[in-house]
C-alpha cells in the first residue's frame, strides 16, 4: 500500500477527500490525527507544519489542500469515475464549483464556529449571525444553480459534490437550509444517500459531542 492520508473523520476536508478514495474504490492507510496516536500528529506536523489536513501520502511525495490532492489522484491514480472532466471548460466549471462551496459555504460555517471555539475575537452569537447571513446568500445563489441538475455540475458526481458533500452538511448545522430552497435541500439529501459521502459519515459519528455549536440529532 502507497497511499496514506492523514486527516481526522470529523473533518470537512478529510470527508473531502475521503469521498473521493471511496468513489474509485483506492486503496489507502488511513492515519488518524489525534492525542490517541501521537506519532501520526508528529509526523504530519514534521511533513505540513502549517497545522492543517488532509495530508496525501503517496510514497515519499506528499500533497497538501483537498482540492490538490483529488486532482493528484486522478491523474495518478485514476479510478472509473473522472472527478474532474477531461474537457477544459467543463473541467474550470468544476473547479469554480468546488471553490464556491468551499469558500462560500465552508468558510462562512467556520466562521459559527471558531466564534464558538473563542477563536475569533467575537461573542459566539455575533458569530454564528455573521455565518448565517453569508450562508443565507450562498443558499439563495444555489437554489437556482442547481436548477435541473443531479449533481452540483450536471449529471455526474465530480470534485464539486466531493465539496459540497461536507460543507452543505455542517452549514446546515448552522443554518438549516430554509423549505424555501427544495432544490438545495433534496441535493443535500441526495448527498447523504451518496454511499461513499454516507460512509465519511458513519466513521465521523462517534466525534459529533466534538461540534462546539451542538449536533444536532438528525443526518
Amino acid at each position: 500500500m502507497t497511499l496514506a492520508l492523514y486527516g481526522h473523520p470529523f473533518s470537512s476536508y478529510t470527508q473531502k477527500v475521503l469521498i473521493a478514495l471511496y468513489e474509485n474504490q483506492l486503496l489507502f492507510e488511513f492515519r488518524c490525527i489525534g492525542p490517541e496516536a501521537p506519532a501520526h500528529v508528529t509526523e504530519w506536523l514534521r511533513r505540513w507544519p502549517l497545522r492543517k489536513f488532509p495530508l496525501l501520502l503517496d510514497g515519499e511525495q506528499q500533497q497538501v489542500e483537498s482540492s490538490v490532492i483529488i486532482e493528484y489522484l486522478q491523474l495518478r491514480h485514476p479510478g472509473p469515475l473522472r472527478l474532474l472532466p477531461d474537457e477544459p471548460m467543463a473541467a474550470l466549471k468544476v473547479r469554480f464549483l468546488d471553490r464556491f462551496f468551499d469558500l462560500h459555504v465552508m468558510d462562512a460555517m467556520q466562521i459559527a464556529v471558531d466564534s464558538a471555539l473563542g477563536r475569533l475575537p467575537m461573542p459566539r452569537e455575533q458569530g454564528v449571525a455573521i455565518a448565517g447571513e453569508r450562508l443565507l446568500r450562498a443558499y439563495d445563489w444555489l437554489e437556482n444553480e442547481l436548477a435541473g441538475r443531479q449533481w452540483a455540475a450536471g449529471e455526474d458526481f465530480t470534485l464539486a459534490d466531493c465539496a459540497a458533500a461536507p460543507a452543505l452538511f455542517y452549514a446546515d448545522w448552522v443554518l438549516a437550509i430554509p423549505e424555501a430552497h427544495p432544490r438545495l435541500r433534496a441535493y443535500r439529501a441526495r448527498l447523504l444517500a451518496r454511499p461513499s459521502f454516507a460512509r465519511a459519515v458513519d466513521e465521523a459519528r462517534p466525534y459529533r459531542p466534538l461540534f462546539p455549536l451542538g449536533a444536532p440529532d438528525r443526518d
